[in-house]
């Protein structure tokens, strides 16, 4: 299974000739490094919640346009969905499958933000190797400690780095993929990596110290 990274949360996972689509929101295309058009041969796009960061309607259509691809989300962004006229399917809690990905549908609780409501928000188990929370550390995750790849948040202005590292300490994954840091400047994005590198190498885990456009690894 190859990850690629596209800026931010967007990730493209590729199994056997599907790629599957994550979170293509607007931190992705806000400078113009990553196009609509990168996406073209997309399987299959997934949005895990409302949020700006995570979805962006106007380049979502533009993706669905070029690939054809399959859109599934939740029930709360399916309804801006159908109020921007892209179709969808809704997806509720449990497995499902899509070409070769096992996907089971996690409901996840959103960190707390200052003066915003909760989004609905899906996170994913991965063919049983890649848990992927989105934007929650909440403790129910625990029960996948040891999975083999965590797709770990790593700044937000919902959380601190003492919050986002004691998360997975306690859940002991075998790798780290980072996500979540599309507003930052590169040589911060660098500073702090190397910080986390550090920190989760003392454990044994493997933090993937990738940040640039396409960068991927493969598990």
């Amino acid at each position: 299974m190859k990850i690629s990274k596209y800026l931010h949360s967007c990730l493209v996972f590729e199994l056997d000739g599907h790629k599957l689509l994550f979170d293509p929101g607007k931190f992705t295309f806000a400078e113009g490094e990553v196009k609509p058009e990168m996406f073209a041969d997309v399987n299959s796009i997934i949005i895990t919640h409302i949020h700006p960061d995570h979805l962006d309607a106007e380049n979502l259509k533009k993706i669905a346009n070029l690939s054809e691809a399959t859109i599934y989300t939740n029930a709360q962004v399916g309804e801006a969905l159908h109020k921007a006229g892209i179709a969808h399917t809704v997806w509720h809690d449990g497995i499902h499958q899509v070409g070769p990905f096992k996907l089971e549908a996690i409901p996840v609780v959103h960190e707390l933000i200052l003066d915003n409501p909760l989004p609905q928000m899906t996170g994913f188990l991965i063919n049983d190797k890649v848990l992927h929370p989105v934007d929650s550390m909440e403790d129910a995750l625990l029960k996948f400690n040891g999975i083999e790849l965590l797709i770990m948040v790593t700044m937000a202005p919902f959380a601190n780095e003492m919050r986002i590292s004691g998360f997975a300490d306690k859940l002991q994954p075998k790798q780290i993929l980072p996500v979540h840091d599309g507003y930052a400047k590169e040589f911060f994005i660098k500073q702090r990596y190397e910080a986390y590198t550090k920190h989760f190498d003392s454990q044994g885990i493997k933090f993937h110290n990738i940040y640039k456009v396409g960068d991927s690894i493969t598990i």
